[in-house]
């Protein structure tokens, strides 16, 4: 998924609305360094929902390797933040330009500060908010790729307008979006009910 999102930012080279590169344009460094950083974030992810759903000596453990694994992920993080805009000229002067500047110095603002509640969480043991916190790192990483490219759907040039379906076609999947997406939900909150709470030496399957 890293190295697939890495390439999807690296863009695609299309000559008259079609692919024209070549089979391994995908394997470049960056793309590399980017299935290795959301690695990092998945490792992350997974410790704190292990503090969430353990406790004793496996929560304990999972507390003792968040540290780390935040300063990893933060690494990660600032190292793709920075190699983005010096690969793309584009996307440097949408993040960098006046007034872009003030309107997204918000988002590594966040980026810090759930960053810093995160240490502070892991460190006094707490028990739901350092996945809460993880959630929104997360959520902040993407909102950064979404102002990065905005609105290119393909990039480099491609819109979201420009490779959207035809008005009939999106009207016939609203349909069944709008079918679909109710039970999805459902199903999401009830299985989330059934499995809430702790997992503790005693439980079993029966």
């Amino acid at each position: 998924q890293g190295v697939a999102l890495g390439a999807y930012i690296d863009g695609f080279e299309v000559v008259n609305r079609r692919f024209a590169g070549g089979a391994f344009d995908w394997l470049t460094p960056f793309s590399v360094f980017c299935g290795l950083a959301l690695i990092a974030a998945y490792a992350l992810l997974g410790c704190t929902w292990l503090i969430m759903k353990t406790e004793g000596r496996l929560q304990q453990q999972m507390h003792d390797l968040g540290r780390p694994l935040i300063f990893v992920v933060l690494a990660v993080t600032g190292i793709v933040s920075l190699w983005t805009p010096l690969a793309h000229p584009d996307i440097a002067e949408r993040w960098f330009s006046l007034p872009n500047l003030f309107w997204f110095m918000p988002v590594p603002v966040l980026v810090l500060l759930c960053t810093w509640a995160l240490l502070r969480a892991v460190a006094n043991n707490a028990n739901y908010s350092p996945f809460l916190l993880t959630l929104a790192l997360i959520f902040l990483g993407y909102s950064g790729l979404g102002i990065s490219l905005w609105p290119n759907v393909i990039p480099p040039s491609i819109s979201i307008w420009e490779a959207s379906a035809p008005p009939q076609s999106q009207g016939f999947m609203l349909v069944g979006a709008l079918f679909i997406i109710p039970f999805i939900l459902m199903y999401t909150a009830w299985s989330y009910y059934v499995f809430r709470g702790k997992v503790t030496v005693d439980d079993g399957y029966h």
